[in-house]
């Protein structure tokens, strides 16, 4: 990206996106990106190979990008290093995480965050790094091919760090400050730090939102008889987990777990209180299932049938595709993009270049703590 003058980040100009106007496809599309097509590139740091879900991506008017990264190096290189502290700012204020493999440390406005498969992190607009992740050693053709999951497997717990990432829009089209590089960071104090900033526009409501696989609020309900868009049999062993995402994303998306256990083995972490509720199945524009592991079935409004196994990424309409069968020891991450999405704009190009010349330039307040997991967060969206 270029870097243009440093600007005052109070300009109007400069606190909301300026460009065009998001807008989610309303129409009855299907995109299918495959697993055995993916291309798997380093596009921002050589420790990460990203695999985009480009079909999906075009299909919803460029407004969503769901992608997997997958550590391939060492986190500490001589070159390079861990991340540095950086600021994601996309339209609306959205990043997505969830964890498939091995395990990261993260550093989101001065607090750890230590997570293993399952694990699932929103936020935008707060200061972090990725600091650790286990690496296997392996080839990177091994690498690519360890299992994944969305369970707290302690035995994929020791391959390859890998995540699932979504984002509204590209991140190569906002804005992505680096607000202090490897080289001045001090391990003894910086993360010790915390910074708030004034310069991102978000949803009333959105929060930044940390969700355990074995916490009260993660566990799998049974599907219920009917659900939107599903069409599987009531008896076949389908769970539900909700991610929690709605309210934390300012109601931009919902997220949702589908699984179901190996045969005679019961793996998923189970409540046993009622069905899950899948109301804001229905409510969705737009919808991204990603075969985390496993096969699954979906047909298209004509009933031609769709069959994905793991990796595989189908992307619709808001009834375009209907899940219809799932295989055993199968894991669907199903997201589900609202209205709210057509509310937002782009940032411009060159509002994205002024906001990454800006740097550490923006940060209006810091916090330092006696302890990493005390103190009142100051990142933006505590603000």
């Amino acid at each position: 990206m270029n870097v243009h003058a440093a600007v005052d980040f109070k300009q109007a100009g400069l606190e909301h996106p300026g460009g065009d106007k998001l807008g989610l496809n309303g129409g009855d599309f299907i995109a299918i990106d495959r697993d055995r097509d993916a291309g798997y590139n380093a596009t921002y740091r050589p420790q990460a190979l990203y695999n985009r879900a480009e079909n999906g991506f075009q299909a919803t008017n460029e407004a969503f990008l769901l992608h997997e990264v997958a550590t391939n190096l060492p986190i500490h290189r001589s070159d390079t290093g861990p991340t540095d502290f950086h600021l994601h700012l996309p339209p609306g204020g959205f990043q997505l995480v969830l964890v498939t493999s091995g395990m990261f440390a993260f550093d989101y406005d001065g607090r750890y965050h230590y997570v293993g498969p399952g694990a699932v992190i929103l936020q935008s607009a707060i200061v972090h790094r990725q600091f650790f992740y286990t690496w296997s050693g392996l080839s990177t053709d091994a690498n690519l091919k360890t299992p994944q999951t969305v369970l707290p497997d302690p035995t994929i717990m020791g391959y390859s760090g890998k995540f699932l990432e979504g984002f509204i829009t590209d991140p190569t089209e906002f804005p992505n400050p680096t607000i202090l590089g490897p080289d001045r960071i001090d391990e003894t104090e910086t993360p010790r730090t915390a910074w708030c900033h004034a310069l991102h526009d978000r949803p009333v409501g959105a929060g930044f939102w940390v969700q355990d696989p074995l916490a009260l609020d993660a566990l799998y309900k049974p599907l219920p008889g009917e659900a939107p868009g599903l069409a599987v049999k009531p008896d076949a062993g389908v769970y539900v987990r909700d991610l929690g995402i709605a309210g934390p994303s300012g109601g931009l998306a919902t997220g949702h777990i589908l699984a179901t256990d190996p045969r005679g083995r019961a793996l998923l972490p189970t409540s046993a209180v009622g069905f899950a509720d899948v109301t804001a199945f229905g409510e969705c524009e737009n919808v991204v299932y990603r075969v985390v592991r496993g096969t699954a079935e979906f047909k298209d409004s004509s009933g031609k049938s769709l069959g994905l196994s793991t990796g595989d990424t189908v992307t619709a309409g808001k009834t375009a595709a209907t899940l219809v069968a799932m295989g055993e020891d199968t894991q669907i991450l199903r997201i589900g993009l609202l209205k709210g999405i057509d509310k937002l704009r782009r940032w411009t190009p060159t509002q994205r270049d002024e906001i990454d010349s800006l740097g550490a330039r923006i940060i209006t307040r810091t916090e330092r703590r006696p302890l990493r997991t005390e103190g009142k967060p100051v990142g933006y969206l505590y603000a």
